[in-house]
């Protein structure tokens, strides 16, 4: 493992790559960003990772991340992260699974379908993980600030 220091170097390459250049000047090609904690603690600790899922360097804080490196770093992890958020619970189909939700997220509303409840998993403190029948993952980042509806229909399944 690598801790991040000044000679190294983060890039795209013609083709839309990242690049990670090491202090000794090994390029590695093809490099991607993974959070350490990305739903507890996402802004402590990212790695970069070559082709071969081996660690090339390690920034410890987010904050610590030059700017220029750090825009082509959320780039990445924008593309690689996609987990909807639920900002509200509109409709239940049934109060037993499978069962359908209608839901709003913050891209916009959508349907899932619950298979069981085990499909409600809680992840830290009032935080929450829905997998949808699909197998695609929805997070509830705090479901005391959810609204009154919404708890109730949550409260069912818990």
């Amino acid at each position: 493992m690598t801790q991040h220091n000044p000679a190294n170097q983060l890039h795209r390459d013609s083709l839309g790559r990242l690049v990670f250049v090491d202090a000794k000047g090994v390029s590695h090609i093809g490099v991607h960003p993974v959070r350490a904690f990305p739903i507890t603690a996402p802004t402590s600790g990212i790695g970069i990772m070559n082709q071969s899922g081996k660690e090339v360097c390690w920034y410890p804080n987010v904050a610590d991340i030059p700017k220029a490196e750090l825009v082509l770093i959320e780039e990445e992890l924008a593309a690689r992260e996609f987990m909807p958020v639920i900002e509200k619970i509109t409709r239940v189909s049934t109060f037993a699974t499978p069962s359908i939700w209608d839901i709003e997220t913050d891209r916009g509303p959508t349907r899932i379908r619950l298979k069981g409840e085990e499909d409600i998993r809680r992840i830290a403190g009032n935080t929450l993980l829905i997998a949808d029948s699909n197998g695609l993952q929805f997070l509830i980042k705090d479901s005391t600030q959810l609204d009154k509806l919404s708890k109730k229909f949550l409260d069912r399944f818990r």
